[in-house]
């Protein structure tokens, strides 16, 4: 497809573009490596944690589809054991990955100017949304990089012919599958985007008076040649795809009954078994858990989607209108990938209100990862204007396009900095005119500021301590005949379906796992008395009932969540300071 450039010539011209992607590559990483374990751990990031180091104990896995993709399990187990388990470590897998994400706008090289392939890689790596979630342990991110990434390696093989290139997205497509159940909505939304494709060239046949029936038949045997072309790869990239999912999502069962991958390789009667469990198990369990409605209210789901878009991507939001619309009506002819682009982005805006569980900020990637594309596109245009009212010594237009320039990066930079580096975990962040607004960035599930340090001191001491509990919830029953933090059979932690009292404890229980500390939980005040234990945690309500027998403890007060889960964290003094001696 043209892209309306003149080809440049000479090797230092044709690897501008390259030159640029690299350095904004090696920006990208930085912006995600550097600080990248200060935040504390989000619920999320801790339960799939804690599971992962009990995986590591117990050898026990099974696709669970609620905590979604078995990535994290496979991959960050191994990286766990090679270099200890860490929230830094946690969050690299994702911070790697996005980092490199610039990189794939050079795939998009048959389909942008060399200043747009630019672009696009500045917006994957500054984008306050891309980047703030790109130092998570969350899927989503992740899926949206994979998935970029295989639509290039495709497009890639689509033009050259060369195999190599559908090799590498059909591995990389497989990845993201093992990531988030979202992968569907990826190919539902590009299916939907390449029939609107189609009736671009239908709707050009029109104006060009070619019957419409004509133009299908032509594009019908353009991808049947295609087809045809790589039919000799096409078997080994659905067996690729297939050992990447089996590897995956194939339980493990280590000790226990049950078939498991590495049991088979003794046992290969078992792989049959293995294999089913690893596809038509886990299907099952997707669209069981997935394949719902939600019932939730629209409106009040696609406000605040809308809110974080503009909190965190308003700019984007404004190029990607005008990349598209220029793309459309001011090139030769409509150009592909932009559309294609924008439409995989626009529906998401009305779609992902719909069938998200939860109001979470995390959703608005899947919007904002493909309308990058189009943005690319606009803020190309943008440079371009300027660049030649400059030519042409025109001051005022050239002072325009500076001022809008400098106005864009200032809405970029701001929230980057501010949300993703000076508070990650604050509900209100300042605005540029020195104010407070509502940090709509921040999940319900991450935990106030400040609870670093006492968890730090938490961890110390249940590694000193040589006997007995390490750590003790003191529990209740709330109103609704629930328990609160206690947990009749601590063991029912151990192969991710606990009790539901065990998530009240979220993000604790990463912590306490990394120090390898022995928890218990007790809904007796005797308990107290007897066992006095290093560290003993409850709900701040119950802070009368425990504090009479705590004495020689020093409590500290926080929040497990963003607001309202407010919890006391009582530390023994004398455990403390055995812990700092030994330290």
């Amino acid at each position: 497809m043209s892209t309306g450039e003149r080809p440049v010539s000479g090797w230092v011209n044709r690897n501008r573009g390259v030159a640029g992607i690299l350095v904004v590559t090696a920006i990208s990483l930085v912006l995600r490596l550097v600080a990248l374990g200060t935040r504390f751990a989000h619920w999320d990031e801790a339960r799939v944690g804690y599971w992962i180091l009990r995986y590591q104990k117990t050898g026990v896995f099974e696709y669970q589809a609620d905590i979604h993709g078995p990535f994290f399990v496979q991959v960050n187990s191994i990286l766990f054991q090679l270099f200890g388990a860490s929230d830094f470590m946690a969050r690299f897998p994702v911070a790697l990955i996005t980092g490199l994400l610039p990189l794939a706008a050079w795939l998009y090289r048959d389909h942008l100017r060399e200043s747009e392939m630019v672009a696009l890689a500045l917006f994957f790596a500054a984008n306050p949304i891309l980047l703030y979630y790109s130092r998570f342990m969350r899927n989503d991110m992740l899926l949206a990089a994979l998935m970029l990434f295989a639509l290039g390696f495709f497009l890639r093989a689509h033009a050259t012919g060369k195999a190599r290139y559908l090799y590498l997205g059909t591995g990389v497509l497989a990845v993201a599958f093992t990531t988030k159940e979202n992968v569907l909505l990826y190919l539902l939304s590009w299916l939907g985007a390449g029939v609107l494709l189609l009736d671009h060239r239908l709707f050009l046949a029109r104006n060009h008076d070619r019957g419409w029936t004509g133009v299908f038949v032509e594009h019908a045997r353009r991808w049947g040649r295609g087809l045809q072309r790589f039919a000799p790869h096409l078997v080994l990239c659905l067996v690729e795809f297939f050992l990447i999912i089996v590897y995956f999502y194939a339980p493990r069962a280590r000790g226990v009954g049950g078939p498991g991958l590495w049991k088979a390789f003794g046992e290969p009667s078992m792989f049959g078994a293995v294999i089913a469990e690893a596809t038509l198990g886990s299907w099952e369990k997707l669209t069981q858990q997935w394949v719902t409605s939600h019932g939730h209210a629209y409106l009040p789901y696609f406000e605040h989607f809308v809110g974080v878009l503009e909190q965190g991507a308003l700019p984007l939001l404004v190029f990607a209108l005008l990349g598209f619309l220029s793309a459309r009506y001011v090139d030769e002819r409509p150009r592909d990938l932009v559309s294609f682009a924008f439409y995989w982005g626009a529906v998401g805006i009305l779609g992902y209100p719909l069938v998200t569980d939860i109001m979470a900020p995390w959703n608005t990637i899947h919007v904002v990862a493909p309308l990058a594309i189009p943005a690319a596109v606009g803020v190309a245009l943008l440079y371009r204007w300027g660049r030649e009212a400059y030519e042409e010594r025109d001051r005022t237009a050239t002072a325009a396009t500076a001022l809008v320039f400098l106005l864009v990066v200032a809405q970029v930079a701001f929230p980057a900095l501010s949300i993703v580096y000076l508070h990650p975990q604050d509900r209100q962040v300042p605005t540029m005119l020195g104010g407070q607004q509502d940090n709509d960035l921040v999940q319900y599930g991450q935990p106030a500021p400040g609870i670093n340090p006492t968890l730090e001191k938490v961890q110390a001491v249940s590694k000193a301590n040589q006997q007995g509990t390490d750590v003790l919830y003191y529990g209740y029953v709330d109103d609704q005949s629930q328990y609160i933090f206690y947990v009749p059979d601590e063991t029912d932690n151990d192969y991710q379906r606990p009790a539901n009292s065990w998530y009240n404890r979220l993000p604790l229980p990463w912590y306490t796992e990394m120090a390898d500390a022995t928890v218990d939980s007790t809904l007796k005040n005797e308990t107290l008395e007897s066992q006095q234990p290093p560290v003993v945690i409850t709900r701040t309500v119950k802070v009368p009932d425990v504090e009479p027998h705590l004495s020689g403890y020093v409590a500290y007060d926080h929040e497990l969540t963003l607001y309202g889960s407010e919890t006391t964290i009582y530390i023994k003094e004398s455990a403390l300071r055995e812990a700092n001696r030994k330290a």
